[in-house]
C-alpha cells in the first residue's frame, strides 16, 4: 500500500469523507491546515449531503483544483485554464468511473450502501484515482502541487 493510500485510509478511519479527504491531502501537501474548509467540504459527502447526487470524489476533486487554481481574494484571478482543468476532470471521471459504475452519482456508485453512509473499498479507489488525476492536471498546467498560492 502506498503512503498516499495509507493516509487516505487513515483519514477515512477518522470519519472523513471523499471530498474532505481530497482537500485534506491538498492542504497537507501545502503545509496548511484549514478546519473550516474541511468542515465545509462535508456538505459534498455522499453526493451532496448523502442525497446520492454527484459523487463527492468528483466535486471534491473540482474543489481541489480550485484550491490551486481558483480565485480566492478580490485582487486575485483564477488560473486562465481553471475551467478547462475542471472540465478535463469531469470528462475523465465520466469515462473512468461513470462508465464502470453506471453514472457519476454517489447513488450509482454505492447503491444501497448509500443509506448506511458506508465508505467502500471502491470509494477509496475512486478517491485515490481522482487525487492522482487532479495532480496530473495541475502538473500538465505547470502548477506545483506542493506549493501554496500566495
Amino acid at each position: 500500500m502506498s503512503e498516499q493510500m495509507f493516509r487516505m485510509f487513515e483519514l477515512a478511519q477518522q470519519g472523513f469523507y471523499c471530498s474532505q479527504i481530497l482537500l485534506l491531502l491538498g492542504l497537507e501537501a501545502q503545509g496548511k491546515d484549514n478546519p473550516d474548509l474541511i468542515r465545509a467540504m462535508s456538505g459534498l459527502a455522499g453526493g451532496l449531503g448523502f442525497s446520492g447526487q454527484t459523487c463527492g470524489a468528483l466535486t471534491g476533486g473540482a474543489c481541489l483544483l480550485g484550491l490551486y487554481a481558483g480565485k480566492g481574494t478580490p485582487g486575485e484571478n483564477e488560473h486562465p485554464r481553471f475551467q478547462i482543468m475542471v472540465n478535463e476532470l469531469v470528462d475523465w471521471f465520466k469515462e473512468e468511473v461513470g462508465s464502470s459504475c453506471g453514472g457519476i452519482n454517489c447513488e450509482d456508485i454505492l447503491g444501497e450502501d448509500l443509506q448506511y453512509k458506508v465508505v467502500s473499498v471502491q470509494c477509496g479507489n475512486i478517491v485515490s484515482s481522482t487525487y492522482e488525476k487532479v495532480r496530473e492536471i495541475l502538473i500538465n498546467n505547470e502548477i506545483d502541487f506542493d506549493e501554496a498560492r500566495e
